[in-house]
């Protein structure tokens, strides 16, 4: 009796003792799993520069680690997988010469490029352990930020003018945020200042006197934040831009007078005014000549007569007198004929002693 009372007892002590042993096993994790630790879950990293995702696992197992690095997106896309150091199949096309894997499972990156922004998630198993350790870790990737500038309209502005615009502008940079300074003071959106929903763009309502001041505006990423150069607004009262333009057309006018007094005729008027001189004394002078060619009234022996000549060619005359009164002389042959019409007279010309000298040829 005393023996089948003893057995169902050591039954139970065994199994006490067994779920002790588990239990220990469980609280010091020293049960086949590979415990991994993420010293840094998120990376900033700049396109072009490079970023190191790492990570650390510890395992009572002397073997060599399986590590597997995957990015998230739509479908899991498996960016390295490697036995300690050593890769495992081929690289994808992007990752080729920019991946290099440490004994501790970290992953190096090379060469950043906005596409490797995201969140990885790593993989460590042992063979001879039975859970796997795991771990994420989110890596950004942007572009630097460029100096900022601030572009608008106009330097100056008219008082009590509406929708001036103050444009924030940079060349470079990813995930960008702005700020607006007024002397050196933070502005938010408020009555007059309105900031556009990104607030790259400051516009003020209703200019007033109060809004002459330097203007600067701030642009901030993952990567660090720069501050443009101050500009300075000015504001001009509307009575004083009055004064301005009373005085510049006052200006215009003097400087109009000025130039039509000093204003000389050019060249070439000068030279029109004189030819216009020239045809009107050439015009004078054929005048003249034809008064000159007008028949004129003669009187001979008492009786009036009109005489018409008409010379063709004025030749000077011929040294030898008596060869120039003779017909038909070698002299009057070399030199080119001159033609006097004579007029037709009513009256036969009588000489004074009653005799006729002659008649003269008729003009046909």
């Amino acid at each position: 009796m005393q023996t089948e009372k003893d057995a169902p007892s050591n039954g139970k002590k065994i199994y006490h003792i067994f779920s002790l042993v588990v239990f220990g096993f469980l609280n010091s994790g020293e049960v086949g799993a590979v415990n991994t630790t993420i010293p840094n879950a998120l990376i900033r990293g700049a396109v072009g520069g490079e970023a190191l995702l790492s990570v650390r696992y510890s395992s009572f197992s002397l073997d060599l680690p399986v590590i597997k690095w995957q990015l998230q997106r739509e479908k899991a896309v498996t960016v390295v997988q490697s036995i300690g150091t050593d890769i495992i199949g081929t690289l994808r096309p992007e990752y080729q010469d920019r991946i290099l894997v440490f004994e501790n499972g970290t992953l190096l990156l090379h060469n950043l490029r906005l596409s490797d922004d995201g969140t990885y998630d790593v993989e460590i198993s042992i063979t001879d352990d039975i859970f796997t350790g795991e771990g994420s870790i989110t890596l950004t990737v942007d572009e630097p930020i460029s100096r900022p500038y601030i572009h608008m309209e106009a330097s100056s502005v008219l008082e009590l003018s509406e929708n001036f615009v103050l444009n924030c502008s940079h060349d470079n940079g990813t995930r960008t945020t702005y700020k607006w300074f007024k002397g050196g003071k933070p502005l938010a959106n408020e009555t007059r200042f309105v900031l556009s929903p990104d607030q790259k763009c400051l516009t003020i309502s209703r200019v007033l006197m109060t809004d002459e001041d330097i203007y600067s505006c701030a642009v901030e990423n993952p990567l660090g934040n720069m501050t443009s150069l101050p500009i300075r607004l000015a504001v001009y009262r509307r009575s004083s831009v009055y004064i301005m333009l009373s005085t510049g057309g006052i200006f215009i006018l003097i400087t109009l007078v000025t130039v039509c007094a000093c204003w000389t005729p050019s060249k070439k008027s000068r030279q029109e005014t004189r030819k216009s001189r020239m045809y009107g004394h050439s015009r004078h002078t054929q005048l003249k000549q034809k008064d000159d060619v007008l028949p004129k009234m003669t009187e001979h022996n008492g009786i009036k007569a009109v005489t018409s000549l008409y010379v063709l060619q004025q030749k000077e005359p011929s040294v030898d007198d008596s060869s120039s009164n003779s017909i038909g002389s070698p002299s009057e042959l070399d030199s080119p004929p001159s033609y006097t019409t004579f007029p037709n007279y009513t009256n036969s010309l009588v000489r004074s002693g009653g005799t006729q000298a002659g008649s003269f040829p008729k003009c046909v």
